[in-house]
């Protein structure tokens, strides 16, 4: 199968097809960016890697590659600055996000192509993407709270001397302020994590906190994230290659989970090779729910605002 990185040249472009060379399930990966002396540079480099990790094809460009591609990727966005939150980005972004749209739609992609929608805000961006870009709405799918959740599980392992690969905590909602920690269903080696040596209710807070503020954090410390958001990219997309569905939490349009209507937002999402396969509407707590619905409602404000700006 062929993954088209729209963005490639950038950070999270390029951490991206790292990460999908080093897991070597794609035949061929393409990076397309504004930028293609850019684009053809970074696959240059990943292919000189290529002889030591896996037989593809890695090439850069530009949008003629989205006719042959089975996967797309929508990486490219402004920056977000260090005090801004990623909902403050909409109005720097959605023009650049509407005109990448436009070209995707013009070089004609594959009717069964899946899209993944990166660009911040991602749940907003994912909505127009869906509306949009002509192509059933289960074939689109915002990477959500993916890295919000992998992240969520990297702090908690780390604070409790827990092993990474066996620590399971899911983030739901917007991946953005009012992202929601899925509390109830928290396992370590699937032991309960309140019952976890060292777990109390202030860590849980603390934890959170950090977690919520961990693109932040890394935007201040080094400029962008890249290493763990590739991964997170790299998730999904596996997930769609080998029809996998595994249940993750991304973002896609809503119809009624948790009373969640007329948005993009996470929740638990079979992923296989169609995109959404289904989604799951588990027993949550009354507090954890609520908070999907107050999500929900908050990006709508924003989403109001972003339709009449796209028509």
């Amino acid at each position: 199968m062929k993954v088209s990185i729209i963005g490639g040249g950038g950070l999270v472009g390029s951490c991206a097809a790292y990460a999908l060379q080093c897991g070597g399930l794609a035949r061929e990966i393409a990076l397309l960016d504004v930028n293609q002396e850019l684009a053809v540079g970074q696959a240059l480099d990943l292919q000189h890697g290529g002889p030591s990790v896996a037989d593809q094809v890695i090439s850069g460009g530009g949008y003629e590659h989205i006719p042959s591609s089975d996967i797309i990727c929508i990486t490219a966005g402004l920056r977000r600055k260090p005090d801004e939150s990623r909902l403050d980005l909409i109005n720097r972004n959605t023009d650049l996000f509407m005109q990448i749209l436009s070209d995707v739609k013009a070089a004609g992609p594959k009717p069964t192509a899946i899209v993944l929608v990166v660009s911040n805000p991602v749940d907003i961006l994912t909505y127009v993407a869906a509306q949009k870009l002509g192509l059933p709405e289960n074939q689109v799918i915002g990477l959500g709270t993916q890295l919000d959740t992998i992240r969520f599980c990297s702090l908690i392992a780390e604070q409790l001397n827990a092993p990474p690969t066996q620590t399971r905590a899911l983030i739901l909602g917007e991946h953005g302020e009012s992202m929601v920690p899925i509390w109830s269903s928290a396992t370590i080696a699937g032991l309960p994590l309140d019952k976890y040596p060292g777990w109390s209710p202030t860590l849980a807070a603390q934890l959170f906190t950090r977690t919520r503020g961990s693109g932040a954090e890394v935007i201040k410390r080094k400029g962008g994230a890249g290493f763990a958001v590739g991964i997170a990219i790299r998730d999904v997309i596996d997930a769609v290659i080998l029809d996998r569905r595994c249940v993750l939490p991304v973002s896609s349009v809503q119809h009624g989970c948790f009373g969640v209507r007329d948005v993009a937002l996470s929740v638990p999402t079979v992923v296989g090779r169609t995109g959404v396969v289904d989604r799951m509407e588990i027993d949550l707590w009354p507090k954890e729910v609520q908070g999907m619905r107050a999500s929900g409602a908050a990006l709508r404000k924003t989403l109001d605002v972003v339709l009449k700006r796209v028509g």
